[in-house]
């Protein structure tokens, strides 16, 4: 490899076969403009490719059969969908973690060079995904035959049969995939492993990770002197972490007369020094000039609480300090940058906190005292003259919310009419979100700063302003058979195409909305989305059909520990794709013999009776509802009755299948093909239920599964119908397949579904948008897979991001499966508990983790295992924070009612460093009003009581790689006046369990008259329930405290004080339980009576 890390490895391994003047004078003139370093390898059957750098200004690929036109520097592509030649995507950095690109990050501001006419090329042209080997996935490869012949010299090969669609593994995956694997690179060597493709292959991150040195401008104003001695020593500095942070743009309140900085600065032990902290901003000088302010140290904050999360402790001094940052920018539209510059003593020189932590400049966007309703084109530049544009009443306070249509064209035959139109040029803002379609079932963030350039199709954008506005921008779909999303033209507009398969010229629909929070402009967006969607299936007669399959299912709530707060297991990557009942029953005991009690199970893929056996899955129909016969020789009844009668904690029994009834459709030749009507789609190539035979076809099977003891079902490959190609079949079958397995799952199984791989825009917006049924569980993003390592942080930031827009659908967000036994397990079942959404585990037999399957579960007086759901579903609580900018995850959700119930914040390192952060209680939603302690899940420690007008810090966070903690504010009740005084307390539900606050159902205190503080609180399930008190250290359990569970004395053994907080009193209802009389009443909640004298 070049020593220069501005270069990249040269895949050369017969050397080059033409001049390099050639070679230039192929390149696109601004790529030889840019005077870039190069290199180029030639494979065999005469494909060329060749590989151009620096990657700090772009890297450009060429091959003799492909077109990729243009990479940015984090690795994204750029590709020119007119190219005649086929496309292949050969993308060293694209999904799960890889520095250089880990997740999509779209800052193009350095790129090569801008195509006018870029944007992502067809659905079946090119679909990559990453894996832990850098792999590359290319779909319809008979279009390359030369790489068909390609044995390595930079690329391993494995040929697969050409497939419509690919995905991660083959193992993992109901069908094929053909891959092209970058190989172990060193120096000039290409594949060093031979013509076989050998898989020893080094992760991509080793051997691209020293190229991604990005370079940093000085900070405004600043004179370094690169003579000046360094500081960095040991002894002199450690780590400085601020808050308003670094890097991020911050907004400020219109009431905010001042801004609070805070400086958290870990130094050496042993250093003296007395260290000085100023803040260098731009704030009121004339023509930006930039000024000093010094912060002040405050004494040793003994009420902070530290959470670490790490291999090894710190045992750095911290010191505090903090200043005061008065006024507001004189224009509006204008904002405030500041960085930190700091010294041991002064007699130093000052240095830079961008030198020592890579962070840019903070940015402070200040909002107006009052919200003003202006015109759209306040926010866009140069709006299509052929949209039209409505003003629309908002259902959120102080919003600005417009409709706009645009016409699109009609299908002609087979092809659907399509039009794009100018959305206009967003202006006054630096950093925008998007949600794309990362393929066709699932959605992904975007995240950028500068021109709006995600690499996918949008559906949903938001712009922060530098007036601390949002402007959120929504595509709708699945209304009068139109598909609708954003793209982005070369002048950086916004622009809307629309897809058309109806005969008749159809609408695009967007809506706009702009409020002073990102949450209130996306909830405008989504209410008036959802009323556009009812009126639509109201108007087609779906929303009566599925009004009338509820009466007949008679859906009732189930009280308390219902289908969703059920603990889940799944066979999928625990017992694998050759599923048979005996390998469920022997994983079953397994769960048994471990004292794991589940509520649900799902069986996954392979239990059906398919055709064409031996081959991939996606040339297999199902050929009738019985189960197979190999697997299952006593039919499925037998099998779920034996499941039920061995395990009689299991309520719910789901099984799996496509949408379509298999991955590839209906057997031709079966049972199910002779006794319902069929069509022939994509072709010739699948069979597929008639949609005039679908709704009979549903009814038939899921009244089969009803009568085989099964009572729910997990419904795949949902995208399957985008992918149709005929505009003819859409229409038919897009929206007939949706309402009958709609119907079906509410008349036969009471909405007990799992929708999965459903996150099109048709039907996020006509199935799961409308309220007019249950809430079904929706699959939130792509696959857990326990095998990638670089997958899994992402796979959380993935969810909490795509949570910001499922949150408003008629749906609870599933967060997918995981494994207990995982080196990512905590990180995943942290986040899984903040979801809000379902847990379900797929452990390998023996291979499970029981602390950890305990912090996510309780046992309720009746024996069932149930999981603590938050009230309010998680999501990223920053929206505008990208997956690559060395800032934690922030999750926030809620329970209880606004302003009186508990707020809790999930923190996750999803970054390859160590991260320390400082929070606030304004990081904390619904804290505005009251004081409140705050409580780390792995610590086990609370801060001392503080209200938000303290302005104070109140947890300094560390975490390491893999590392996350779940903080939970409390309000305080109090103070009562008791007999020995004042005493303020804050029940903390139950302990020991990641998010143990929603066990909390009812609370109620009161001071009797003898003047003991009575503490009544109504639990979900049991465990170890804990009571914050103010002043506990002083009291005496045995002469100061007595406590009820279910009318009768708790046994003083089983209270005692917290070992990890002073402040924290520990009753163990469980133990109080398994050791009484076990009565169970008719309530399934936990009755606990608590007195303080």
């Amino acid at each position: 490899m070049d020593d220069d890390h501005g270069r990249l490895a040269c895949f050369e391994p017969d050397g080059p076969s033409s001049s390099s003047s050639a070679v230039r004078s192929n390149l696109p003139p601004a790529v030889n403009e840019a005077g870039l370093n190069w290199s180029y390898g030639q494979l065999p059957g005469g494909q060329q490719l060749r590989v151009f750098g620096p990657l700090d200004k772009g890297v450009y690929f060429q091959g003799q059969n492909t077109s990729i036109d243009a990479y940015s520097p984090e690795g994204s592509a750029i590709f020119n969908p007119n190219a005649r030649q086929p496309e292949i995507l050969i993308q060293p950095a694209f999904n799960f973690g890889n520095p250089l690109h880990p997740a999509g990050s779209n800052d193009f501001s350095n790129e090569i060079s801008v195509y006018d006419d870029i944007v992502t090329p067809a659905v079946d042209s090119v679909n990559p995904h990453f894996g832990a080997n850098q792999e590359v996935y290319l779909e319809n490869f008979d279009n390359y035959p030369s790489l068909r012949e390609t044995h390595g010299y930079g690329f391993s090969m494995q040929d697969h049969s050409a497939l419509p669609w690919t995905s991660h593994y083959e193992d993992q995956h109901p069908w094929a995939e053909t891959m092209i694997s970058l190989p172990h690179v060193v120096g000039n060597q290409g594949f060093p492993n031979g013509e076989n493709g050998s898989r020893e292959e080094t992760e991509m991150t080793t051997v691209l990770s020293s190229l991604s040195v990005a370079s940093q401008t000085p900070s405004p104003g600043s004179s370094r002197n690169k003579s000046e001695p360094d500081i960095t020593s040991k002894e002199m500095f450690a780590k400085l972490v601020c808050n308003p942070p670094l890097g991020q743009a911050t907004v400020i309140p219109p009431d905010t007369e001042s801004v609070t900085f805070s400086v958290l600065l870990e130094v050496d032990p042993a250093s003296q020094k007395q260290w000085q902290i100023a803040l260098w901003h731009d704030l009121g000088g004339p023509d930006d000039e930039w000024k000093s302010a010094d912060f002040q140290e405050v004494s040793a904050d003994q009420e902070m609480l530290h959470v670490q999360c790490s291999t090894s402790p710190n045992k750095n001094q911290r010191r505090i300090y903090t200043l005061e940052l008065p006024g507001k920018p004189n224009s509006q539209e204008s904002f405030v940058r500041f960085t930190i510059k700091f010294r041991p003593d002064n007699d130093s020189p000052w240095k830079w906190a961008r030198d020592h932590t890579s962070l840019n400049d903070g940015v402070l966007y200040y909002q107006a005292s009052n919200f003003k309703q202006q015109e759209l084109s306040h926010y866009l530049k140069g709006i299509d003259s052929d949209l039209s544009i409505e003003t629309i009443a908002a259902e959120t306070p102080d919003t600005s919310l417009w409709s706009l249509t645009a016409p699109v064209a009609p299908a002609v035959g087979d092809e659907s009419g399509t039009s794009t139109h100018s959305l206009g040029l967003p202006f006054n803002f630096t950093r925008w979100f998007a949600l794309v379609r990362l393929w066709i079932p699932w959605l992904a963030p975007r995240h950028g700063q500068g021109k709006f350039r995600p690499d996918k199709d949008a559906i949903l954008a938001s712009f922060l302003r530098h007036d601390g506005l949002h402007v959120v921008v929504l595509a709708i779909s699945g209304v009068d058979d139109v598909l609708t999303v954003l793209k982005y033209d070369a002048e950086g507009n916004v622009t809307i195409e629309g897809k058309n398969d109806d005969e008749e010229p159809g609408i695009s629909r967007v809506i706009i909305a702009v409020a002073s929070t990102f949450e209130v402009a996306n909830a405008a967006v989504m209410y008036q989305a959802r009323r556009i969607a009812m009126a639509y299936a109201k108007s087609t007669g779906a929303l009566e059909a599925e009004l009338e399959a509820m009466k007949l299912a008679d859906v009732k709530p189930e009280w308390l520990e219902g289908w969703s707060d059920g603990f889940a297991f799944c066979t999928w990557n625990s017992l694998g794709q050759d599923l048979t009942e005996d390998k469920i029953y022997a994983a079953l005991d397994s769960l048994e013999k471990n004292d794991i009690k589940i509520t649900n199970l799902i069986i996954d893929d392979n239990w059906q009776s398919l055709d064409n056996e031996g081959m991939n899955q996606i040339y297999r129909g199902m050929t009738e509802f019985e189960a197979n016969k190999k697997g299952f020789p006593q039919g499925l009844a037998h099998t779920v009755s034996k499941i039920r009668k061995d395990h009689p904690s299991i309520q719910h029994i789901a099984v799996w299948h496509a949408l379509m009834g298999y991955w590839g459709a209906i057997a031709p030749e079966g049972k199910l093909a002779k006794e319902y009507k069929t069509l022939k789609i994509n072709g010739p190539d699948w069979t597929a239920i008639d949609p005039e035979d679908i709704m009979r076809w549903y009814n038939d099977f899921y009244s089969f599964l009803s009568s085989s003891g099964v009572d729910s079902v997990k419904t795949d490959a949902q995208f399957m119908l985008d992918q149709l190609g005929s505009a003819k079949d859409r229409r038919r079958l897009i929206r007939a397949y949706q309402d009958a397995w709609s119907i079906a799952n509410l008349r036969h199984l009471s909405a007990r579904a799992i929708s999965c791989m459903s996150q099109t825009p048709q039907m996020l917006f006509h199935s799961q948008l409308p309220s007019n049924k249950p809430k079904l569980l929706v699959r939130n993003s792509d696959d857990f897979f326990p095998d990638v390592d670089s997958s899994h942080p992402w796979h959380v930031f993935c969810n909490a991001y795509n949570s910001l827009f499922t949150q408003h659908l008629n749906a609870l967000p599933d967060w997918d499966m995981f494994q207990t036994s995982h080196p990512w397990a905590g990180f995943h079942a942290a986040a899984r508990c903040v979801s809000g959404g379902p847990i379900y585990i797929t452990d390998s037999p023996g291979q499970h983790d029981i602390d950890l399957i305990k912090q996510m579960t309780a046992k309720t007086p009746r024996g069932k295992t149930v999981i603590l759901r938050p009230h309010r579903l998680g999501k990223s609580s920053q929206a505008y924070v990208g997956y690559e900018e060395q800032q934690m995850l922030k999750i926030d959700t809620y329970v209880g009612m606004s302003h009186t119930g508990i707020s809790i914040l999930g923190v996750f390192n999803v970054s390859q460093n160590h991260l320390s952060e400082i929070l606030s209680l304004n990081d904390f939603p619904g804290t505005e009003k009251g004081e409140y302690v705050i409580r780390s899940h792995v610590g086990g420690k609370c801060t001392k009581p503080a209200k938000q007008s303290d302005k104070k810090i109140s947890v300094c966070t560390e975490l390491g790689t893999k590392g996350y903690d779940i903080l939970s504010a409390y309000p305080i009740l109090g103070p009562f006046e008791v007999k020995s005084g004042q005493v303020s307390v804050a029940p903390l539900g139950l302990v020991g369990k990641m998010t143990g606050a929603a066990a909390i159902v009812n609370l109620d205190t009161t001071v009797e008259t003898n003047g003991r503080l009575r503490i009544w609180i109504s639990l979900k399930a049991f465990g170890v329930y804990g009571i914050y008190i103010s002043d506990l250290a002083k009291r005496s359990i045995e002469e100061e405290f007595m406590g009820l569970l279910f009318g009768k004395p708790i046994p003083l053994h089983c209270v005692k004080k917290s070992g990890t907080d002073e402040n924290v009193l520990e009753i163990d209802i469980e133990r109080a339980w398994n050791e009484g009389e076990k009565r169970v009443t008719w309530s399934n909640e936990v009755n606990v009576e608590f007195f303080i004298s």
